[in-house]
Order: structure tokens, then sequence, then C-alpha cells
């Protein structure tokens, strides 16, 4: 296939009224990745030299923007008016005109579609179909269009209202998804006719045409996830449910242990490299990487990090955007980490937040530290150096440079420089008030009783 030129005519300019949104539905993410992402990635992983052409409508600018993230080379056409599928690729007749060997057109809003589908129905092109389309065979066939096969060859697509009783006993339905050979896909899709019910131009109608001028038409089989489209919020939760069965099914085959696979959720772009251990009720969010051997404690969650060899993390710990543990750093329970290096062997153990900050190598975090990195207007930074001992309930008071093994007696309050291996404190000096307790108690009970009045 590398010697043949393919055209991919994604179709994402449906108004996608059932979603009850303020966005396109091709916008709606299914693992932090909007749908019509899914189909580019995919559509990329069959054939990186891919020419692609997106049709848009509601919302175009905002799915223009979406695609470009992924795609820097998608040309993009705008569908004014809703007059069915054939009228939809048309939009990119420029792009039809070219003279691709092979035309894929796919769906914006199908984003469990695989590489693997894509390639099986352009290699048929490659044997000498002429229109590939890809078929399903779901447990319920009801409300589907139907493929009529005769001597291996489709002859038609039927839609089940228009289907005879013989007909609607084909358990083999349409996908939607079609190939094309790129000599005769314009030809064929210009001259698709609206004499329907609808007054709509079918693209399924090329099987028809096609046949009748004697081109070679057939159907593959693709499994049924390929081609569910997306309708309403239901569906996309049933989507985000199936994506993410088969991502952990992948982690799991790839040498990760999942303990509870159902409960840990994956982004689109997550790494997790062989060997790590990964416990019950863990989200990730966009941008994580978890190299070998680390563990992560159940209830975290991570999103934009680096997680180092080795590292512990949790349980209940939270990883915020920027956080990169070292080899063997631990981030313990109720712990949140943003913007933060956490060296080789350091440990942030437990109910800290550590923000906009560098932690030294085999430097311990006591209990309850907090940098205080935010003034209400600028975010400063907080420097730790390596084999540093930072007492618990110290509040470290940014911007702040605290030197290579340094001691931080508990519950200071550091807002100076604290230069190499010295001890610093900063508490107020402890006062005690003899009788005062009771005192302060009777006051409050009476403020209490006059609040009550």
């Amino acid at each position: 296939m590398a010697s043949r030129s393919c055209l991919t005519i994604i179709l994402a300019a449906g108004e996608g009224t059932r979603m009850k949104s303020s966005m396109s539905k091709v916008l709606h993410e299914i693992a932090g990745l909007p749908l019509v992402g899914h189909v580019v990635k995919a559509v990329q992983g069959a054939d990186d030299e891919v020419d692609l052409a997106v049709v848009v409508g509601r919302g175009a600018e905002d799915v223009q923007k979406a695609v470009g993230k992924i795609s820097t080379t998608a040309r993009f056409y705008e569908q004014t008016e809703r007059l069915g599928t054939a009228h939809a690729v048309l939009a990119a007749r420029e792009a039809l005109a070219e003279n691709h060997d092979d035309v894929l057109v796919v769906f914006g809003d199908t984003p469990l579609i695989e590489e693997t589908s894509l390639r099986a129905a352009r290699n048929k092109l490659a044997e000498g179909a002429d229109i590939v389309v890809m078929g399903f065979r779901p447990e319920n066939p009801t409300g589907y269009g139907r493929l009529v096969e005769e001597n291996g060859k489709l002859i038609a697509i039927v839609e089940e209202k228009d289907a005879t009783d013989d007909q609607r006993k084909i358990i083999f339905c349409n996908g939607g998804l079609m190939a094309l050979n790129g000599k005769h896909a314009l030809q064929l899709i210009s001259a698709v006719k609206n004499d329907n019910s609808k007054g709509e131009y079918y693209l399924t109608d090329v099987v028809k045409l096609a046949h009748a001028q004697g081109l070679n038409v057939i159907a593959i089989d693709v499994p049924v996830e390929n081609v569910i489209g997306i309708n309403n919020r239901a569906e996309l939760a049933e989507a985000e449910a199936l994506w993410q069965a088969r991502k952990r099914r992948d982690v799991m085959l790839s040498g990760v242990t999942l303990i509870a696979p159902e409960t840990v959720f994956f982004a689109h772009d997550t790494l997790i490299e062989a060997d790590v251990l990964i416990e019950p009720n863990v989200f990730f969010g966009a941008k994580v990487t978890v190299e070998s051997g680390a563990v992560i404690h159940a209830f975290s969650h991570i999103e934009g990090a680096h997680i180092g060899a080795n590292a512990n993390v949790g349980p209940f710990a939270r990883l915020r955007p920027g956080a990169k543990l070292g080899t063997k750093a631990k981030v313990g329970n109720f712990c949140e980490v943003k913007n933060a290096d956490i060296g080789t062997g350091a440990k942030v153990n437990h109910l800290s937040y550590i923000g906009d900050a560098t932690v030294g190598a085999e430097t311990n975090i006591g209990a309850g530290v907090i940098t205080c990195n935010y003034d209400g207007y600028n975010k400063f930074k907080t420097i730790i150096g390596s084999n540093a001992f930072v007492g618990s309930n110290s509040a470290l008071v940014a911007p702040l440079t605290i030197g290579n093994g340094v001691y931080v007696a508990s519950g200071s309050v550091i807002t100076d420089e604290v230069p190499e291996n010295a001890l610093a404190l900063g508490r107020a000096r402890q006062v005690n008030k003899e009788g005062r307790a009771e005192v302060l108690r009777e006051k409050y009970k009476a403020i209490k009783a006059n609040k009550n009045k």
C-alpha cells in the first residue's frame, strides 16, 4: 500500500442535536481526546502519508483547531447545508478531483475505528475492488441497513424500512465507512440523486450505481466497536467504557499489573512502561508517563506528570501538570505536587503541598509541609537542595532557596535563604498564660448565647 496514494475524508459536519450540547458533537471527548481526534489518530496510524480532508459544519473553527493539534496537513471544507452524506463528501470535491489511488470516507463520531480496519479496506482496493463497504454483524441487527450480497459481491445496501422480510433476516449490516477506487470516486458520488423521502443525497447509493456499471463492489467484516457512532451522552459513556476496556487490556498485555482493571482510567496518551503496578481507583489525565517499576497506589489522580523508575505514588495522591518524580522518589498519601521536580530518592510522605519547586535528591519533606508559592498575583519558586530535612508543618515562603543538607525545624515559617548544612528555625516564642483558657471559654460561651437570643 505504500505505493498507493490515499485521500481520507472525515465527515465532521453533523449537527449532533441529540447531544443537547452547545458545541459540536465531534468535540466531545473520550479519554481526554475529542471524538474526531481519535479518528484522525487512527487514520494517521493506518498511513502516515495520508492526505486528510475534514468536512466541517457546526463549530467549524473549533473543530479545525482540534484537528490541527494532531494533523498539521489536514485540509478543511465546509458543508453549508446538511443534505446527506454524499453531499457532505462532495464538499471536498477539490480534493476528490486530485485522482488519488484510494479514497476513504469515515465519520468524525466513530472514535473506536482501528487502523487494522482501515488498512483492510485499502488492501481490498489494492487487490482489485472498486468499492469496499465496512460491514459488521451485531447481536441484534434491528434498525441497521442490510448488506445484500450475491456470489460474494455487494449488490445493494437496503435500509430496514425498505427491506423485504428475507432481507431483514440478514445480519450483515452497514457500518457506513467506505473505501473507493480513486478513479471512480468523484464520478460515482456526483451521480447520487436525492429521489428519496428526505430529499437527501446518500453515500450508500454509490453501491447500486457502481454495481450497475459492472464495477467490483464488496463488503468486509470489521469489529462492531469500529463502527459505533456517537449520537447522545449515553452512547458517549458507552464508547468511553469500550475504549477504556481496550486500553486496559493493551496495557496489561504490555507487562503492567492492574489489580482492579475496571477501576483504572487512562487518557488517550498515557504511557506506562512494563513492570508498573497500579492499584484500584487510579485516574490518569493527559500527558502522563510512568517508568518501569513504579507503584501507583489506590485513589491517586495524576495529570501532566512524569513518574520515574521505581517511584512510589499515593495512596490518595494528586500529581498536577509539571510534576516530575525522579527514580525511587516518593509522594505519599494526601499529598499534592504541581510543577515541581522531586529528585532521586526524595520523599514527600504525607499531607503536603509542593508547588513550583525543586526538591533535591534524598531530601525528606515532613508531614504538612507547604510551599507558599502564590501571593494572589504571581507564582514564585522554592528550591530545596539534596539531603535536606524539612520538619513537619513548616511553611516555605517563596521565592526561597534552601541549601544542601539543611535541617528545618518542625513548625517553622521560612522566609529567607538557608545556607548549606544550617539549622533553620522560624517559630514564634511560646508564651503560657495561666488560667486564661477558662476565661476564654466563658467569653466565647457568652458570645454564642447572645447570638442565639
